[in-house]
């Protein structure tokens, strides 16, 4: 299984691809997560991401490419990749590098801004540094609005997507994931 989780700041993207992962027996990639470490060890890679990640904004897409292409060829052949593509150009692009497509399928975790928000002040207390700024907060849902849903109606249109909705506890929405997927096959 290749599985794509896509969705808003807060959305449970993290939450949902560890449970999906053990589900199915294969990695879980994070590509915030590869870039946060990227930034903790404070190599040149890691100067650079961690200047768009102080403001908000998406690292440019050659560089957040090269470090999720490099987890992938670690994966094998299964993996639920969460936070990656970001961008029309990443899809397509990452598409094109996979013989078959980069996912069998991808999940859209459909959750209203104003949760989201709720969400994210929540992780401010467990010490998410990239949540702790209201502007900043603010300009990762701009962001995600204006890059990543043509992201969501890119593998609409392909045939790939799902969508599950991600106000339920999580739990109810791993079944509403799994039970979607089953429908699709």
């Amino acid at each position: 299984m290749r599985l794509l989780l896509l969705g808003a700041p807060g959305a449970g993207k993290g939450t949902q691809a560890a449970a999906l992962a053990e589900r199915f027996g294969v990695p879980h990639i994070s590509s915030g997560e590869l870039l946060r470490r990227h930034v903790a060890v404070g190599r040149k890679l890691g100067r650079k991401v961690a200047a768009y990640l102080e403001r908000g904004e998406l690292a440019p897409d050659a560089l957040v490419s090269a470090v999720v292409e490099e987890a992938l060829a670690r994966a094998g052949p299964g993996y639920v990749l969460e936070g990656f593509p970001r961008t029309l150009s990443q899809a397509r692009a990452a598409d094109a590098r996979h013989v078959d497509g980069l996912a069998d399928a991808a999940v859209f975790l459909e959750l209203p801004d104003d949760v989201a928000r709720q969400r994210i002040a929540q992780r401010t207390a467990a010490g998410r540094s990239d949540d702790r700024d209201r502007e900043v907060v603010e300009r990762r849902l701009r962001t995600f609005h204006a890059e990543t849903d043509p992201v969501v109606d890119y593998y609409r249109d392909r045939g790939l997507l799902v969508t599950v909705d991600a106000t339920q506890p999580p739990d109810v929405v791993t079944t509403a994931i799994l039970a979607a997927l089953a429908g699709t096959s």
